[in-house]
């Protein structure tokens, strides 16, 4: 048997098991609240940290697009505590299937190549870096096979091996202008990717690398990032220009309802508990935006799909995308066009603000709770 041919049937193996785990370990958490055996976060709770992201050092990793660099801020001070260049337009900073490794995604710009830089979680340091086409984002499949880039401006998916980042596949999916981001069903065998700028989005069957269907949405608009719910069933997506977040049914690729939130909304982020979804209102319908807009994070309950909170950022701001801490208490999200990160307090919606580089975007909060993450800032799992 081949190595590739091991490795789909490891996968096939990795799902089953992983999908009775959830079902278990839901059932004790949040089976009630969700109404489902299935909870796709069910390890991802603040005491679920495993061996190898205990040994990473407590830190919010900064890419800023228009400074070409990372920002590194510890959690604990609220202060920069390091900073370093990488490559052109670094978009977002993405945690490794296996937690060993933190890749900085470089996306092509006008006058040069794409990147991927590897920071040592374990020091906060560079370690490498590579020449990638088009690394806009990344994820990877369920079972850890394969790093999958997205080449955002080819429209394309690349299947690389996660430690060389050797290219073993591509789908290209052209209908689908400004592939982005994506979040899995709970079993692992389709993604749902949005296109930014073709108001949509794209059900992928991951392992047959095969486009399963497009769906226009009803607004149109600009959908940005995607999380599931708890059971898996519904897809929840930003969409910045309609400033809310769409309902989606994962299985039968439909809309099923819409949440207004606030002006531009596009970074989504579930809550430690799993019980709540924080979404990041950018303020602002402009891909550059000004700073001091209407800016806001508001907090949805899955259970009931309302919006219980909506924090405006003091004086104005650009909320963008980020991740939750550790423990809960707090979600770190970067303030496009204000050239910040905001800290904000998840039991009152105070907001600390930390100075950092140009134009700031994908932050990533670490270590994360979870046995592996399937990209972008930290999709857990």
């Amino acid at each position: 048997m081949s190595n590739r041919s091991t490795a789909r049937r490891a996968s096939m193996i990795f799902l089953a098991i992983m999908a009775l785990a959830g079902c278990s370990r839901g059932s004790e958490r949040q089976a009630a609240a969700t109404g489902s055996t299935v909870n796709v976060y069910a390890a991802t709770g603040p005491n679920d940290l495993s061996a190898t992201a205990k040994t990473a050092l407590s830190r919010i990793y900064v890419p800023n697009i228009g400074s070409n660099d990372v920002y590194v801020i510890d959690p604990a001070t609220l202060k920069v505590v390091d900073h370093y260049p990488v490559g052109a337009n670094p978009q977002h900073v993405v945690p490794s299937w296996d937690l060993k490794t933190l890749w900085v995604t470089g996306s092509a710009g006008r006058h040069s190549p794409g990147s991927l830089t590897a920071i040592d979680p374990t020091t906060g340091k560079v370690t490498r870096t590579m020449s990638v086409d088009d690394a806009y984002n990344m994820y990877f499949t369920p079972d850890g096979s394969y790093a999958v880039v997205v080449a955002e401006e080819r429209r394309t998916l690349e299947y690389r091996d996660p430690q060389t980042m050797k290219v073993d596949g591509e789908l290209t999916i052209r209908p689908c202008e400004g592939l982005n981001h994506a979040d899995y069903s709970p079993d692992g065998r389709y993604a749902i990717f949005t296109c930014e700028f073709s108001g949509g989005l794209v059900k992928v069957d991951v392992a047959g690398r095969k486009v399963l269907g497009y769906l226009h949405l009803a607004k149109g608009g600009m959908p940005q990032d995607i999380r599931t719910s708890p059971d898996g069933k519904t897809f929840y997506v930003a969409n910045m220009m309609a400033d809310g977040v769409e309902m989606i049914d994962g299985d039968s690729f439909k809309e099923i309802g819409f949440i207004p939130t606030g002006v531009g909304a596009h970074g989504i982020y579930p809550s430690r508990d799993g019980k709540k979804l924080y979404v990041a209102n950018r303020g602002s319908h402009q891909i550059a935006g000004p700073p001091h807009g209407p800016g806001s994070v508001s907090v949805i309950d899955f259970a009931t799909n309302k919006v219980e909170h909506t924090w405006p950022v003091p004086g104005g701001g650009s909320p963008d995308m980020g991740n939750v801490s550790l423990d809960g208490s707090r979600i770190w999200l970067a303030g496009r066009y204000d050239d910040v990160v905001y800290s904000v307090d998840t039991s009152n919606g105070h907001i600390d603000t930390i100075p950092v580089g140009h134009t700031p975007h994908g932050v990533a909060v670490w270590p994360q709770p979870g046995t592996h993450s399937l990209g972008h800032t930290g999709i857990m799992r």
